[in-house]
């Protein structure tokens, strides 16, 4: 019988195999180094919502305390987002025919809470829980940047691992006073010396455990 391929297929197929596998781990790690330059990412970016709701203007311009909209921060995993009703503690008599503010009236009318589209949009896969981060001293700015100079809410952190890794590693070069918890501009003079102190003063467990897939996957 004659052959059907000539001998030189022999070294071909192997060929074609290593090529594949080559061309595949390429891709693969194209993928991988565009994720960690953060070119997938939303960082700085705005978020359209049916209120343009201004932090710059609510905390910076009059003072108000990030727990007067967001309750559950020091006691549930989510901060909680506001109802209608605490923007209408205000908004009843102050600036109350302006057009931007027309979804809150309608909410109020209506009955139907006012949606919110999510600028820190976590994966299903990660957990994180907001009480446990501020009883042991991280502070709001620390992840959500400075909002006290947002006109719109942006993302001001990438929100990758290796960065949530960066903190629980070292958790000394972020940890701050938990009366400074809410303070947009607050800054230590000495942060390791001080985040030694504090880590130790509030029970922060070694890096080791707080490193865990456990931890953040559950």
């Amino acid at each position: 019988m004659a052959q059907l391929f000539p001998k030189s297929a022999n070294s071909l197929a192997p060929a074609s195999l290593a090529a594949l596998v080559l061309v595949a781990g390429g891709a693969v790690g194209s993928l991988l180094a565009l994720d960690y330059a953060g070119f997938n990412q939303r960082r700085g970016e705005t978020v359209e919502q049916k209120v343009p709701f201004s932090h710059e203007h609510h905390v910076a311009g009059l003072g108000i305390d990030c727990r007067y909209c967001h309750t559950s921060v020091e006691t549930s995993a989510v901060a909680g987002i506001p109802p209608t009703s605490t923007c209408y503690n205000c908004h009843k008599t102050v600036w109350n025919e302006a057009p931007m503010l027309e979804p809150v009236r309608s909410s109020v009318k209506t009955g139907q809470p006012l949606e919110w589209t999510k600028v820190h949009d976590l994966p299903d896969f990660a957990y994180f829980n907001h009480s446990i981060h501020v009883a042991k001293g991280i502070g709001c700015a620390t992840c959500h940047g400075p909002v006290h100079e947002m006109r719109l809410m942006r993302s001001a952190q990438p929100l990758q691992m290796r960065w949530c890794l960066d903190c629980h590693r070292n958790p000394e070069k972020f940890i701050r006073p938990k009366e400074e918890i809410y303070n947009m501009t607050w800054k230590a003079k000495d942060q390791e010396t001080l985040g030694r102190e504090l880590v130790r003063a509030y029970g922060v467990r070694p890096p080791a455990e707080i490193t865990s897939c456990g931890t953040c996957h559950r």
